[in-house]
């Protein structure tokens, strides 16, 4: 019976007043207002996620999982290799050599790295060069360079390209840089452009024979990793004490913690538009207890008790901010769809690290939203319902 009651009463609250109009028009601009703030924080947080997870991808892929490193100045030797295959055969390895070089085309300059590496590995451990290269075999002196050097400098396959080594070599009474042609064999496109201006890929007996490097030692290695965050514990225990073994996150805390900050950010200042849309069912209840004190006086005089009345007013709130909660869903929900699904909206390929509109709404995120916005809901409907439990009777049946 008491159940019914409350059923009734928020079914009889909720229905359109023509003496109270405005009533109503409050209760709907609520619904509507959580909704737009529910769906509109879905897209956002879906966008933030989605431009996340292009980022880490494409810096995954140019920094490499992990990297092992010499200490100091020591070096990585071809035993080390060797050793690392053996116990973790699942692994890719790419053993490289780095030199810090300056391309050079006509009066055009542009500092940068040159990767000695041996490209049958290299294309294991990295697949942005795996999709640009049509053949492993690059050639003595044949160099990959970027899309964005190949459009600074207008080069084509086949061109040849200067690079000035920051090595100096010693001659006669002085000192003079190193120079070297090579000869572009392929173009990568990696998606960000400081990494296509920067990184160049040339073979390691080509970088070796510049640098004057035995043919078993290297200034690193490169591995691939599904699980980088436990392999990189397992491979330190084996590692000797001259080398040091990093992860591609390392390189990039502030960076993502940045994108954290701000995604953390905007979520706070769209809930705010939540917690504004929750004052309307605020006043939207306040005005349906002060126009109905006196229906409130009678029923509780009639035997209704005060927590069935504030039940009824919690319920009336619920009632309008859950199906404002549940619209928001299923419209930001169709409006993720569409737009991951439909080229709507093109990004330009220079700037962002990907041509189409990445979305991805992580459960944990979806879940924060869902219970952040019920919570304000309730609190919103919580003290309207109080208030009309605290209706003094006598006063009010008097006064009528």
């Amino acid at each position: 019976m008491k159940k019914s009651i409350v059923k009734y009463l928020v079914k009889r609250f909720l229905r359109f007043d023509k003496d109270q109009p405005f009533i109503f028009l409050s209760a709907l601009l609520a619904f509507l207002g959580i909704s737009l703030g529910v769906a509109v924080l879905l897209i956002a947080m879906a966008l933030m996620n989605g431009f996340d997870n292009e980022f880490k991808k494409k810096l995954t892929t140019m920094n490499y999982p992990l990297t092992i490193i010499p200490k100091f100045y020591a070096s990585v030797n071809e035993d080390l290799l060797i050793d690392l295959e053996s116990q973790f055969p699942s692994l890719s390895f790419s053993p490289y050599i780095q030199a810090n070089i300056m391309a050079r085309s006509g009066s055009k300059l542009e500092g940068g790295y040159l990767f000695g590496v041996n490209f049958k590995d290299e294309i294991a451990v990295n697949e942005v060069i795996k999709k640009s290269l049509k053949n492993l075999d690059v050639g003595k002196f044949g160099v990959i360079i970027g899309k964005g050097l190949q459009k600074d400098f207008n080069l084509y396959t086949g061109d040849r390209l200067m690079y000035v080594f920051t090595n100096l070599e010693p001659g006669g009474l002085s000192v003079s840089p190193k120079i070297k042609r090579f000869k572009v064999k392929g173009i990568f496109d990696s998606g960000l452009t400081a990494y296509d201006k920067a990184y160049s890929y040339t073979t390691l007996a080509s970088l070796q024979a510049m640098l004057h490097m035995p043919s078993n030692q290297y200034d690193g290695i490169h591995i691939y990793s599904d699980n980088p965050h436990e392999d990189i514990i397992k491979i330190k225990k084996i590692l000797p004490e001259n080398v040091i073994i990093k992860g591609w996150w390392q390189d990039n805390v502030n960076f993502f913690a940045a994108l954290e900050l701000e995604k953390a950010s905007l979520f706070i200042v769209l809930m705010l538009i939540i917690l504004i849309a929750s004052i309307n069912i605020i006043s939207s209840l306040l005005m349906t207890v002060m126009n109905r004190r006196g229906e409130i006086a009678l029923l509780l005089s009639l035997g209704a008790t005060k927590k069935e009345i504030k039940k009824t007013f919690l319920f009336l709130g619920i009632v309008i901010g859950v199906g404002g909660i549940l619209a928001g869903i299923v419209f930001g929900m169709s409006s993720i769809w569409i737009l991951s699904t439909f080229e709507i909206i093109s990004l330009p390929k220079d700037v962002y690290p990907t041509s189409t509109l990445p979305l991805d709404l992580s459960i944990k995120d979806f879940i924060l939203i869902v219970v952040g916005s019920f919570g304000i809901v309730i609190a919103s409907a919580y003290y309207p319902a109080k208030k009309a439990s605290e209706v003094d009777v006598l006063t009010v049946l008097r006064n009528e």
